[in-house]
């Protein structure tokens, strides 16, 4: 028998916004990851049940805990060899507090600072995040990064393993760690995003995930202006996602249609970059909200300040030095300066060697050309980059471009 929606409807809530929490509690008690995600499984399964039957509990949160907990104990007293694990879980106490107070926040750190740990490799924290925190199946974190699903399996499999045979801690970094650590979790939850980000829309589940999880963690470290930073920076980016494609083919900032723009998220976006930027700790994820929000603000391209943009190109050059940096404030001073000053810029990355291979090198340069009226030069750059370029959208983009010279 189907539960009634509204129960459905309950239960899925709370599996969005308490599946981390049930599981890094379980983690935090017993160590054991298949056990945590199991239990928290048959939980939320039981809730279809009782809530039909019960109602929905007041603290859907403390319900899940603890029915998870008892589901790891009758497991656990069923193996004789399990009872260091049930000595812990005798410790929890009887009514789990809400997720809003500070005992669960601490497990879920603890638990987003372990998957993001440095010593397993960057596909596994990405998988292992998606799993353990926002709660998606093997089969869907497979579906969401093109991998075979009996792949994925095993590299959540290798990572739970290594996390235990490496004695990886569960914990939360110390204060004087904490800025050395933080940045690998920030760097996973940007790529989760932005793996969703781009044309295929069965990865587009993603970039919700990514802003959910930047959400959590921005709550759970208030003191940190990095994770506000990457939050504003999902929600100005995720503003303008829906004109970043026409028909299939990429639109630029210049030809988006800004009236559909999501104007409460660009706000949204803003007010949470202020905010970070009061707390005076400027880093890389704030300094690109800033730029988002130059482009996000701007009520037409034309009125875009794009000698603002070059300053802040700067300043991220300073705090996380790359070739990309470099090429996205050459525009910038073309943009703002002139277009053979940007052209300088970006033909000296070019003799550095630095971009080699990298299509939106000569896609920019392209560009430049042809802003400069040197239509021959240009479409030789275009055709470079088509030959560079990865996807089938900036090939048709590259292609719209050449044909318009």
């Amino acid at each position: 028998m189907t539960a009634p929606q509204e129960i459905r409807d309950a239960v899925s809530a709370a599996y969005r916004d308490e599946w981390g929490q049930v599981v890094a509690t379980l983690i935090g008690a017993t160590g054991d990851w298949e056990l945590a995600e199991d239990c928290a499984q048959d939980a939320f399964a039981a809730a279809l049940v009782a809530w039909e039957r019960d109602g929905v509990p007041q603290r859907p949160g403390a319900w899940l805990t603890t029915t998870a907990r008892n589901r790891a104990t009758d497991r656990l007293r069923r193996d004789t060899a399990a009872s260091r694990k049930l000595r812990q879980l005798a410790v929890l106490i009887r009514d789990p507090v809400e997720p809003s107070t500070t005992a669960i926040p601490d497990e879920r750190l603890r638990l987003i600072f372990t998957c993001c740990h440095p010593a397993l490799p960057f596909p596994a924290r990405v998988a292992l995040t998606l799993r353990t925190l926002a709660g998606l199946s093997t089969a869907e974190i497979a579906r969401a990064l093109l991998t075979a699903e009996t792949t994925m399996a095993q590299r959540l499999v290798r990572a739970k393993r290594k996390i235990v045979e490496a004695g990886i801690p569960y914990r939360v970094p110390p204060a004087e760690l904490l800025p050395h650590r933080l940045p690998a979790v920030l760097a996973v939850l940007y790529l989760i995003f932005n793996q969703g980000y781009g044309e295929e829309d069965g990865r587009r589940g993603l970039t919700a995930e990514g802003i959910h999880l930047a959400r959590m963690l921005a709550r759970l470290l208030p003191s940190e202006p990095e994770t506000r930073g990457l939050l504003a920076l999902l929600l100005l980016h995720e503003a303008r996602r829906e004109q970043r494609t026409a028909d299939g083919m990429l639109v630029t900032l210049e030809g988006q249609d800004r009236s559909r723009w999501d104007r409460a998220l660009i706000a949204e976006g803003v007010a949470i970059l202020d905010e970070a930027l009061t707390q005076r700790r400027p880093g890389p994820y704030q300094v690109q909200a800033a730029i988002a929000a130059c482009h996000a603000t701007a009520p037409d391209a034309a009125a875009t300040d794009w000698a603002q943009i070059a300053l802040l190109y700067g300043e991220l050059a300073r705090l996380a030095p790359s070739p990309v940096v470099d090429l996205n404030r050459a525009v910038a001073v073309a943009m703002s300066d002139s277009i053979p000053a940007g052209l300088a810029l970006v033909d000296e990355l070019a003799a550095s060697g630095r971009l080699d291979g990298y299509y939106l090198l000569p896609a920019t340069r392209a560009d430049l050309l042809r802003r400069d009226g040197r239509a021959d030069a240009a479409a030789a750059a275009y055709e470079e980059a088509l030959r560079l370029a990865p996807t089938d959208a900036e090939r048709r983009y590259l292609t719209d471009r050449l044909r318009g010279l």
